[in-house]
């Protein structure tokens, strides 16, 4: 019994190394996500990051909603925290991180964060301001490159992703996931903040926001990369990523606050989880089978 119980474990462990989840196939680094046009444009606003009442000032009141989305996601998987540093202990990718207007709050709360954006003078901008606070100097790393060029060496390295107003920026959205998900941990979580692909969101997000409010610049944003949460959710789900919540967020222009919402036609943040690498199902019963 016990010889065969072996060689049905063994004939199951050789066809799980011949089974490929689709989102853990191989990845070539000749792929990229990073769109060169958009580059330009935050190239020539490298310098501004820090300017809260400049074209990112919407990007700084919005840490208002995210770093307490992000924190209080992450604290319900820890056991137990340090006060004045619930996260500790985590180690966070932050994708496109610009300035490093999120990086350095994360920083704050403990976590270990790396910062990544393809654009080396965004990170000469968040290199420099982090060298403002001495507690950000062991906890903030900053790297000029794109997600998909250090899949390889951060496998399964990350409690968490962020991915905030970046997706809809990218240019293979289908890639950017599945490479978010081979850097996270297994039940490490991804957040993403977003634009809504509706007819508003063309109204209000490039319309009047780029053309005639001026509140960022112009050509910022192109509407056919925005995403429905719909979408968005089929493509994380299809990639081995449970989403756990998705949230509606608007911004008042006049105010220069962000507030939660249950209408998600505009802004909208989510959450998911990596899932457990688990057998399927035909894969154990043709073991048995081949046994009988």
């Amino acid at each position: 019994m016990w010889f065969k119980s072996y060689r049905m474990t063994f004939a199951c462990l050789n066809t799980m190394k011949s089974y490929r989840y689709p989102w853990t196939r191989p990845y070539s680094t000749s792929r990229t996500t990073v769109d060169s046009s958009e580059m330009k444009t935050f190239l020539a606003l490298a310098h501004r990051w820090w300017d809260e009442q400049g074209v990112y000032a919407p990007l700084h009141s919005m840490n208002d909603l995210r770093v307490p989305f992000i924190r209080d996601n992450l604290l319900k998987t820890i056991a137990n925290h340090q006060p004045g540093k619930p996260l500790s202990g985590m180690k966070i990718l932050d994708v496109g991180c610009g300035g490093g207007l999120l990086t350095e709050p994360l920083g704050r709360l403990g976590a270990s964060v790396i910062g990544i954006d393809p654009v080396a003078e965004n990170i000469k901008t968040a290199q420099r301001h982090k060298s403002f606070d001495p507690v950000l100097d062991q906890r903030v790393e900053y790297r000029v490159c794109s997600l998909e060029e250090i899949v390889e060496e951060t496998a399964e390295t990350f409690d968490a992703v962020i991915a905030s107003e970046v997706v809809e920026h990218v240019i293979d959205l289908e890639t950017f996931i599945q490479c978010c998900y081979q850097v996270l941990k297994p039940g490490g979580s991804l957040f993403i903040t977003t634009i809504n692909k509706t007819q508003l969101s063309y109204a209000l997000g490039i319309v009047f926001s780029e053309q005639i409010a001026g509140i960022v610049p112009k050509g910022t944003h192109t509407w056919e990369k925005f995403v429905s949460p719909e979408k968005l959710e089929s493509i994380l789900e299809s990639n081995g990523l449970s989403v756990q919540t998705v949230a509606g967020m608007i911004y008042n222009p006049f105010s220069g606050c962000w507030h939660w919402s249950g209408n998600t036609s505009l802004n909208y943040a989510a959450h998911a989880v990596k899932q457990e690498h688990t057998v399927p199902a035909e894969l154990v019963l043709k073991g048995d089978t081949e046994e009988l």
